[in-house]
């Protein structure tokens, strides 16, 4: 089998992890490294054999794909130039910072016929995965993503940091519209909120509230989603699956009480799984698990939140 030619644009705190996974795949071939702090890219390419580059543009003739992870605001300057060079591409989360940007991302890929993936790893989640095919008209779905203040990041919001894979996931399990919200969120370490909290209503009924916090002493990364028939808890952190539904003890009729059942899942790393299957893309020419219209959702709805709380914040000062 040909090996694909990948490169890898931004090796700061993800993009390290992305060059890990190439690097041990065997039918890749990592071509190189881009990144403007010049150590610390020869380091990483030292470190993973492989050369380093100081400019994007250097890899435009070297490879068949790339995985982009530089700051958002050059999301899509960079994804952009490398579409019209006829790369394929996986680009870290969010798409990009406006919605103007995504359209027009994902109109050059399609014009193109090349693969373009966005990188909400939490979609490979094991025990996301252990979903499939078990979630049937989602009445609420609540989810929480805390943590304490990793001291990168802070130059997007909270909401665009953390809650946007939530927003994600909750657009890949509820097939409606939403018809209205509410949000809230405060800067309590930074110029932007680093917490934030909505609630969703959607076209078909199912409700929906997120929290996000990047200030919370404990790290908490869950879901839990109502249905009829039960409820489903997901820790992504754990990797851990559970469904908890109504039981009538014998002879107690009159007290049912919720019972808990694991789910077996298959723990596996989200990164990896993920490139596995941007790779799989490329060579298959298959559609991508989490496309740029995915992307793009998530983001159009995380700057709706981001501007009403910006909008209610103002009312109180």
């Amino acid at each position: 089998m040909k090996k694909i030619k990948v490169g890898v644009v931004g090796v700061g705190y993800f993009g390290q992890f992305h060059v890990e996974k190439y690097a041990h795949i065997k039918d890749v071939e990592l071509v190189g490294v881009v990144d403007v702090d010049a150590p610390r890219v020869r380091d990483i390419a030292r470190r993973y054999r492989t050369q380093s580059f100081s400019h994007h543009a250097d890899l435009f003739n070297r490879v068949q794909a790339v995985s982009i992870a530089v700051p958002t605001p050059s999301h899509y300057l960079i994804a952009k130039e490398f579409f019209l060079h006829g790369i394929d591409i996986l680009l870290e989360k969010p798409i990009s910072t406006t919605v103007e940007e995504a359209d027009a991302l994902i109109q050059l890929a399609h014009s193109k016929g090349l693969i373009f993936q966005v990188g909400h790893v939490e979609r490979f989640n094991g025990a996301l995965s252990g979903l499939e095919g078990k979630i049937q008209h989602p009445r609420f779905i609540e989810s929480h993503r805390l943590g304490p203040f990793p001291g990168r990041g802070a130059d997007v919001d909270v909401v665009l940091d953390l809650m946007i894979h939530d927003l994600d996931i909750l657009f890949s399990l509820v097939h409606s519209k939403v018809k209205r919200f509410q949000a809230v969120g405060m800067p309590l370490l930074t110029h932007t909120s680093d917490m934030a909290n909505v609630h969703l209503e959607f076209e078909n009924g199912c409700r929906a509230n997120l929290t996000a916090s990047r200030v919370s002493n404990e790290k908490v990364r869950k879901t839990r989603i109502f249905q009829p028939d039960g409820i489903f808890s997901i820790d992504y952190l754990f990797q851990k699956l559970s469904f908890f539904k109504k039981a009538v003890p014998l002879g107690k009729e009159d007290h049912p009480e919720m019972v808990m059942e694991d789910i077996p899942v298959q723990k596996i790393d989200p990164l990896e799984a993920e490139i596995h299957s941007f790779l799989q893309s490329v060579r298959n020419r298959r559609p991508v698990r989490v496309s740029g219209s995915d992307g793009k959702r998530a983001l159009e709805m995380a700057l709706q939140i981001i501007q009403k709380m910006d909008d209610l914040n103002k009312k109180k000062k």
